[in-house]
């Protein structure tokens, strides 16, 4: 096609170095196109690379208890009985604890900024926010260990036992002694970790809002909650759960921070407020003590049931954003 019109051009008479320039033009066009096609099928070929090497380094674990694997606690080295339930549960619950307490959080902060915030505010928030996100994960363990855990244990851990101490159902969830460390301690923490995500991405998005819009729905004598719940979140509902799936796999795979505040134990307990471990956290702290190749394979085991936990996270976020927009008209 392109070779027709370099053709073409030439039997009307166009200049020479005008032809010279349209064909380095098109050289260039080329290998672009080759670039960025490399660039891309090079990320295809490294998630490959890491899908066959965690599946390949799992086999032994995998044949050796079978599906039991998923389904046992037991995590004893010495007698190399291993069991991933344990790590599976304190991955999920501590991410879905923190969901539910940065979520509201970091939606709430973006609708202030960007619908109520004064503007001599906006600016110290933002950088505030921004901050927070480029704290590395270490300090927030640190920070964990040293300053809110001990906090944690002496004031709110003892009223969330008094207070749901009575409560059926919910007297076993906040069982126990005050720890300080646990479940739920990692929980918060990662909800600090992934507040500054969601809610830069969300007022990135709110930002997208046409005013005219707005503009529209106040002129109707809407008030701002009125603007903000029919305007507003509905035309920005796919960036504010790309926010949320960003801030979930964050916490998912959070290592240190979780590390040093969940206590590292491999059992499951009913309470929230007692220590457990995550799937991140248990190959972080054994990876290097692991010896053997039936200990070190139930380690990468668990790290493929990581990668498999964030591809369903994933493709669940996909297929509902699929039906929100099928039922929108989109």
């Amino acid at each position: 096609m392109v070779d027709a019109v370099m053709t073409g051009l030439r039997s009307t008479g166009v200049d020479s170095s005008k032809l010279k320039r349209m064909s380095r033009l098109r050289s260039g066009d080329i290998l672009f196109n080759w670039v960025t096609f490399a660039a891309a099928l090079m990320v295809l070929v490294l998630l490959g690379g890491v899908i066959i090497s965690l599946i390949h380094g799992s086999i032994p674990a995998f044949q050796t208890f079978g599906l039991g694997f998923l389904t046992t606690q037991s995590w004893n080295p010495v007698t190399e009985k291993f069991g991933a339930l344990a790590p599976i549960y304190g991955t999920v619950v501590t991410s879905i604890i923190a969901l539910v307490i940065a979520v509201p959080v970091g939606i709430g902060i973006a609708i202030f900024l960007t619908e109520l915030c004064p503007p001599w505010l906006k600016r110290p928030i933002g950088v505030a926010i921004e901050l927070l996100a480029g704290i590395p994960s270490i300090i927030y363990g640190i920070w964990g260990l040293f300053v809110f855990a001990p906090f944690f244990q002496t004031t709110i851990q003892p009223f969330l036992i008094g207070l749901f101490g009575d409560v059926p159902g919910l007297s076993s969830v906040f069982a126990g002694p005050p720890y300080g460390i646990g479940v739920m301690t990692a929980g918060i923490i990662l909800a600090i970790m992934v507040l500054p995500f969601i809610t830069s991405i969300t007022r990135d998005v709110f930002d997208t809002v046409p005013p005219v819009l707005k503009e529209a729905t106040y002129g109707l004598g809407c008030t701002t909650a009125e603007v903000v719940t029919k305007v507003v979140l509905p035309y920005s509902r796919v960036g504010v759960i790309g926010g949320i799936m960003l801030g979930l796999g964050r916490a998912l795979g959070e290592t240190m921070a979780v590390t040093f505040v969940i206590g590292n134990a491999h059992k499951i307990s009913a309470s929230i407020l007692a220590p457990g471990t995550t799937i991140s956290a248990s190959i972080a702290n054994e990876f290097t003590e692991a010896v053997g190749d039936l200990y070190t394979s139930s380690l990468i085991a668990l790290g493929l049931i990581l990668f498999v936990i964030t591809f369903i996270v994933l493709a669940a976020a996909r297929i509902m954003l699929a039906r929100m927009n099928a039922k929108a008209g989109n």
